[in-house]
């Protein structure tokens, strides 16, 4: 096992130190990152799958989950320093350890690395770039917004991997790995919407439809669910 790999390894297993709840009463939603991934040895489980040839949609949807993944950490962290609320920061933490995933994935299969050096807010994905700047714009607007964009974010992302499950990929690492960010990332939009509810907010899904949104807001899991896109 090389030095990389260790590193990845000892970030799956802190996450759970990381990610704590947005306040001491409030549900154990948003300490879930990879959570199956910690209750077993993630390196051996992926290597228990084949390394396959990818088709150029798995290859396209892996450079592109990794940037989306980096777009909800970089919105996190940018508005935490307006909003220090705690599901921003601790999401934020969470969202690192799935851009770790995502490059975990891309290293194995000889991708390049869409990241790259580039800084926290920039993007090489035109779209991801324009929906990172109208976000931090409205989630400026107020406390009340920037719950609203983690929602919005945990939506499009629990959208985007069930696409990406559904019609592109076939390489069995690639499905266990979104399989598990799909799951984490119902673990997060619930955590937004208690956050909202302790305002006295009443959050409507954006992107997903209603049926798929209460199925995954009254489940402690998404990894079976289905969605449809709404956008």
């Amino acid at each position: 096992m090389n030095y990389k790999s260790k590193l990845f390894i000892i970030a799956i297993l802190l996450t759970t130190i990381f990610v704590n709840c947005s306040s001491s009463t409030s549900p154990n939603y948003d300490n879930s990152s990879m959570q199956d991934m910690d209750d077993v040895n993630f390196q051996k489980r992926i290597a228990s799958f084949p390394i396959v040839q990818l088709n150029e949609l798995e290859i396209s949807g892996l450079i592109f989950m990794r940037e989306e993944e980096k777009l909800a950490r970089d919105v996190y962290l940018k508005l935490y320093e307006k909003y220090p609320l705690r599901p921003l920061n601790n999401i934020s933490r969470s969202e690192q350890v799935h851009m770790d995933a995502i490059k975990y994935l891309l290293d194995r299969h000889n991708i390049e690395d869409p990241v790259g050096e580039n800084i926290n807010g920039v993007f090489e994905s035109d779209s991801l770039q324009q929906m990172y700047n109208d976000l931090i714009l409205q989630g400026a607007e107020s406390d009340i917004e920037a719950l609203k964009v983690g929602c919005a974010i945990e939506e499009i992302d629990i959208i985007d991997l069930q696409n990406e499950l559904d019609n592109n990929v076939e390489s069995g690492d690639i499905k266990f790995v979104y399989t598990n960010l799909k799951r984490a990332s119902g673990y997060h939009l619930r955590a937004f919407v208690w956050n909202l509810k302790r305002r006295g907010v009443e959050y409507v899904p954006q992107y997903l439809d209603i049926k798929t949104y209460n199925s995954i807001i009254n489940k402690k899991s998404t990894g079976d669910l289905k969605v449809d896109e709404q956008r």
